[in-house]
């Protein structure tokens, strides 16, 4: 981690496999709705992991998981070994993993770290019980369905509600609205599908180990 302007001591980019993961097996129909790159993009691909290498910056990626699944465990073991993490991301999905004074992001494109209170302004809760919120609302980037009709709103207010996905699908019926009850009786599975979807694995087996993290000199002769 490393403070305004100071230079990290421990750095790695976390790069997508770019193949099929867990999340395919468990739902096919898992990111289908993506195109494949341009053709002119596909190439860069190996180039940009070369030059992290380049730079002395470790490069990570592990078959069958996404980058976030890394990220995640990564985060975990950094968490549990007493260190502070930034994740450099404004990915929705990361901010699961945000604990106060321990994890946070930094959006680079807006120059702004984002906390607990950043995440209550996107999804109106605590980081801890974003699956929650995200596995009602679904995700049309990544094909996850969540329950139809559910926004951000409703669901935050679900949640503060009734605690948790699993409480709410239980007590249904006290859902005072009747769209949105019935939409919870009709999509229960797809919701507890949802948040299997979303919910980020913090126990990928590692090959690569933070303490190889390092900030190393850049290699000038072959960047």
């Amino acid at each position: 981690d490393t403070k305004a302007g100071d230079k990290p001591s421990h750095l790695a980019v976390i790069f997508d496999a770019g193949q099929r993961t867990f999340r395919n097996e468990m739902y096919t129909e898992y990111k289908a709705n993506r195109s494949e790159p341009p053709d002119d993009l596909k190439p860069q691909f190996p180039l940009t992991r070369d030059a992290v290498r380049a730079f002395g910056v470790a490069c990570v990626e592990k078959a069958g998981f996404e980058a976030d699944d890394l990220i995640a465990t990564y985060a975990r073991v950094a968490r549990e070994a007493g260190a502070k993490v930034t994740i450099v991301s404004s990915d929705k999905d990361l901010m699961q993993l945000i604990h106060e004074g321990v994890v946070e992001m930094f959006d680079t494109m807006k120059n702004k770290r984002i906390g607990p209170a950043e995440v209550v302004e996107r999804f109106g809760v605590q980081p801890e019980k974003v699956i929650d919120v995200q596995a009602l609302i679904g995700d049309s980037t990544d094909n996850v369905p969540g329950v139809p009709g559910i926004g951000v709103k409703t669901a935050s207010k679900l949640i503060g509600e009734f605690g948790d996905l699993e409480s709410l699908l239980a007590r249904v019926n006290e859902v005072k609205q009747n769209k949105c009850r019935e939409a919870l009786i009709a999509h229960a599975e797809n919701a507890r599908m949802s948040a299997r979807l979303v919910k980020l694995d913090e126990a990928v087996p590692l090959d690569e180990q933070i303490e190889t993290f390092a900030v190393r000199d850049p290699d000038p002769d072959t960047l």
